[in-house]
């Protein structure tokens, strides 16, 4: 008795969807080695489940092109690879020159801030005229805050 021909489209049931996933994920996994033995074909498989989880395979021939072994490649080969190495230090080095100049500009913010702080704590930030306070052009904001209930524990 023949298997009846199932409709392609995305199970719903995440129970039944990881079962086929699985049978399906060992079976390309299967045919990949078949063909490889079979065709004396060279075969790379990456599969990546819906969680992120990978699953791959090389053939024999094809393993030194994970990186575990280059001495074996011909400098035509080599030269793409050694391109993007170059590129990949490229991105790093400017990446690294971007996060040192930000963090001086938020090194230099922070002592900034810093300075205000001790300004405001001091009095100096505020010219007092009259009972009012008009903040000086040294106070990083624009209000100052006062407490909605007088307090109760000052012995005036």
């Amino acid at each position: 008795m023949g298997r009846g021909k199932i409709e392609i489209k995305r199970i719903e049931n995440s129970t039944n969807r990881q079962v086929t996933y699985s049978k399906r994920r060992n079976g390309i996994m299967k045919k990949a080695k078949e063909i490889t033995v079979l065709c004396d074909a060279e075969v790379s498989l990456v599969v990546f489940s819906s969680s992120g989880k990978m699953s791959e395979y090389c053939s024999p021939s094809t393993t030194h092109l994970k990186g575990e072994d280059i001495t074996s490649l011909h400098h035509r080969e080599l030269m793409p690879i050694e391109e993007a190495l170059q590129n990949g230090l490229a991105s790093e080095r400017l990446l690294e020159e971007e996060n040192k100049r930000l963090t001086y500009i938020l090194h230099q913010q922070q002592l900034e801030m810093d300075g205000n702080v001790r300004e405001m704590e001091n009095g100096s930030a505020y010219n007092h005229d009259k009972g009012r306070e008009y903040p000086s052009s040294h106070n990083p904001f624009g209000f100052s805050l006062r407490p909605m209930q007088p307090n109760l524990h000052d012995d005036k």
